[in-house]
């Protein structure tokens, strides 16, 4: 057993990763952005165990940091802003958390035990495929403001690396989809807009591709990069090598719903022409080869676990809404 600390916690990725180490049987410390309300997110779905401590804090704030980094085995790092469209008009929020949060998390550790840190990347870093499948050697390109961000916070945390021999491993998911995303990935908002009763879906480019990585899957990877990797400094994609677009994923979801409803272009859904990704699909080569396992559900048994959970969320009063959340 260890004792482990997640931040970003009571997101959607955080929440199943607690609930992954917890379920393995470690202590998790968990860090939900402090509110007035006490409200502590999706952990909420975790359940209680005596194995998790919930705290209220900020990683903008290098004092809460410097806290709860003390006496953890090792560090999760997944606090962030991730809404693509938000960072275009938010561009100050997106630093400050993606980058100075990261920096924050870094100079604590140091500091501390210099506990093994994995610090949550995103395949947005590559921007739009120059050769696929993408292996840790893509070049990097920030087309987004939350893509520039991530790409510095991928190099504060190398540096602390470099320079002060921090422990560091940088996992870098492809578009993870499941119970608890938001309505502001495509996923969740097609499959609400349905299960609504919209008479027609809204949507943005449905000709780009993507590589779709079951949240559990992105969990388990996680888990297994903290027990596997030498911590050296080293990027690990981490998705399933296959290719989707927009498109057809939203006619697999039309199916299993059975519905035939037609799709609307939303110009609020639709990113700026040298901003829009056109093309992600992993190698998770690397990590398959470290830890012998890599994301491997089904498309299709995905998206039912997924439209599940959205039914059984909107008959209790969530995902009652189907406009758009970005």
């Amino acid at each position: 057993m260890g004792n482990f600390l997640v931040t970003g916690a009571d997101g959607f990725i955080g929440s199943h990763l607690v609930e992954h180490l917890l379920g393995q049987g470690h202590n998790v410390r968990a860090l939900a952005l402090y509110n007035s309300f006490g409200d502590i997110g999706w952990l909420s779905e975790t359940g209680k165990s005596e194995g998790l401590e919930v705290i209220l804090g900020d990683i903008r704030d290098f004092q809460i940091c410097e806290e709860i980094v003390d006496g953890v085995d090792g560090v999760f790092h997944l606090a962030a802003l991730i809404g693509i469209p938000y960072s275009y008009t938010a561009v100050d929020s997106y630093i400050q958390t993606n980058v100075v949060g990261t920096s924050n998390i870094c100079k604590a550790l140091t500091k501390t035990s210099k506990s093994p840190l994995i610090t949550m990347s995103t395949s947005e870093v590559y921007g739009s495929a120059r050769q696929v499948p993408i292996n840790e050697n893509h070049p990097l390109q920030a087309q987004s403001p939350y893509s520039a961000t991530k790409i510095a916070a991928d190099a504060i945390a190398t540096s602390f690396h470099n320079s002060y021999n921090l422990p560091l491993t940088i996992a870098r998911p492809f578009n993870t989809y499941g119970p608890r995303q938001s309505r502001r990935a495509f996923i969740p908002s097609v499959i609400s807009q349905i299960l609504n009763g919209s008479s027609e879906i809204k949507v943005g480019d449905t000709s780009t591709t993507r590589d779709l990585t079951f949240v559990k899957d992105t969990a388990q990877s996680l888990a297994k990069l903290m027990d596997s990797s030498s911590h050296n400094g080293d990027v690990y994609n981490i998705g399933t090598n296959n290719e989707h677009s927009i498109a057809s994923v939203i006619d697999v979801i039309q199916e299993i719903l059975e519905s035939s409803l037609p799709l609307l272009q939303d110009s609020a859904r639709i990113r700026p022409e040298k901003s829009e990704v056109v093309r992600l699909v992993c190698d998770n080569s690397k990590l398959l080869s470290l830890t012998g396992d890599a994301p491997s559900t089904d498309i299709r048994v995905g998206l039912g676990k997924t439209i599940d959970w959205i039914r059984t969320n909107i008959a209790s009063g969530n995902y009652s809404d189907s406009n758009y959340a970005i």
